[in-house]
C-alpha cells in the first residue's frame, strides 16, 4: 500500500508561457467555497477568487450568528447551512455585505468581526508563504503552474475572472472520500485513510511544521496519497501550537471534531481504535519528540 506522504510524482511550481488549454475553452465549474475563496475547475486545473474583504466580514456575521441561534432552528438546518454552502447562506452574505458596505469601512474593521478577518487573512497569508517554503516538491501539496494573466469564464458571478495561476484537480477532499466510504460500508479502507492523516501529520512535524486547523476538508485525495489543500492552519510559533495540544488534551472524542460523528454511529469501536490512536500521536510529548528529532 502506498504511503500518504511518499508520493511518486514530485510536484512543485512551473511557470508556463501560457495556461492551460482547458482553462481557457468552455467556462469553468465552480467546485465550492470556504470563508476567504471560491474555487473554480475545469477537468484537470483548479482556479480560485479571492472574496473581497466586506465578503468574508459578512460570513463571519452570518456564520456567528448561526450558531447563536442554532438551538432554535430546525434538527439539522444550522449544521447543513454551515457545513455546506447553500443558496440561503450566499443570499444571507448579499445582504450582510451590502449592510456592510454603507457602513464605514474603518468601523467594521474596529469591531471583533474586524479582528477575527485581521486573523484570518493573516494566518493565510502566512500559512501559503510556509506550505511554498517547505512543501513545494514534497509530493504534500497539489503541483502548482503560474501563467501571464489570463482571463477565463466561471460558472455564476461574476461570470469571468483574471487569474494568472492554477492547481491540479485533485479527486477528493479527503472528507468527501471518508463519508462516501461510510456510506458504502468500506469501514476497512475508511480507517487506512484515517491512519494516513495521522502519519501525514507526523511527517509535517518533523518538517517543523504543524497545523492548528486539521479540518478533513482541508485535505485532498490524489491516488492513494493524502495532499494539504488549504495551508491556512500551517504555523511555526511554537506558543500557538502549545494552545492548540491544550485544546486536544480536553477533547473527548476526536473522531466528532473531524465531523465523522455521523459517518460512524454504527461502528463505535472503529470510533473508539482511532480516538485512541490519535490521543497517543496528538499530544506534546510526541509532537516535541519528533518536532526537534536528533537536535
Amino acid at each position: 500500500m502506498a504511503s500518504a506522504v511518499s508520493a511518486s510524482v514530485t510536484r512543485s511550481s512551473r511557470m508556463l508561457p501560457h495556461p492551460p488549454e482547458e482553462l481557457t475553452h468552455g467556462r469553468l465549474q465552480r467546485l465550492g467555497e470556504g470563508v476567504g475563496k471560491v474555487v473554480y475547475a475545469s477537468e484537470d486545473w483548479v482556479v480560485k477568487r479571492e472574496r473581497s474583504p466586506s465578503e468574508v466580514v459578512a460570513l463571519i456575521v452570518i456564520w456567528k450568528g448561526l450558531r447563536k441561534v442554532a438551538h432554535l432552528l430546525p434538527p439539522g438546518l444550522s449544521a447543513r447551512l454551515m457545513e455546506r454552502p447553500s443558496k440561503e447562506i450566499r443570499f444571507l452574505r448579499v445582504v450582510a455585505q451590502v449592510f456592510i458596505t454603507v457602513v464605514p469601512k474603518s468601523l467594521w474593521f474596529m469591531t471583533h468581526f474586524g479582528e477575527i478577518w485581521r486573523t484570518y487573512h493573516w494566518r493565510n497569508v502566512r500559512g501559503e508563504s510556509l506550505a511554498q517554503a517547505h512543501l513545494a516538491g514534497t509530493g504534500l501539496v497539489p503541483e502548482r503552474v503560474m501563467f501571464p494573466p489570463t482571463r477565463v469564464r466561471v460558472d455564476g458571478w461574476p461570470g469571468w475572472l483574471i487569474v494568472h495561476e492554477a492547481t491540479e484537480r485533485l479527486e477528493s477532499t479527503l472528507h468527501q472520500r471518508l463519508l462516501d466510504l461510510a456510506g458504502a460500508g468500506r469501514f476497512d479502507e475508511l480507517e487506512q485513510w484515517l491512519d494516513r492523516l495521522l502519519e501525514l501529520r507526523q511527517n509535517g512535524w518533523r518538517r517543523g511544521l504543524f497545523s492548528v486547523d486539521t479540518h478533513l476538508k482541508n485535505f485532498g485525495i490524489s491516488g492513494q496519497n493524502i495532499v494539504l489543500l488549504d495551508a491556512g492552519g500551517l504555523t511555526t510559533t511554537w506558543t500557538e501550537i502549545e494552545r492548540r495540544l491544550d485544546y486536544e488534551e480536553t477533547a473527548g472524542e476526536p473522531h466528532r471534531q473531524l465531523g465523522l460523528g455521523t459517518a460512524l454511529q454504527n461502528r463505535p469501536d472503529l470510533a473508539a481504535r482511532f480516538n485512541a490512536r490519535w490521543k497517543a500521536i496528538v499530544n506534546r510529548e510526541n509532537v516535541l519528540l519528533q518536532w526537534l528529532g536528533d537536535l
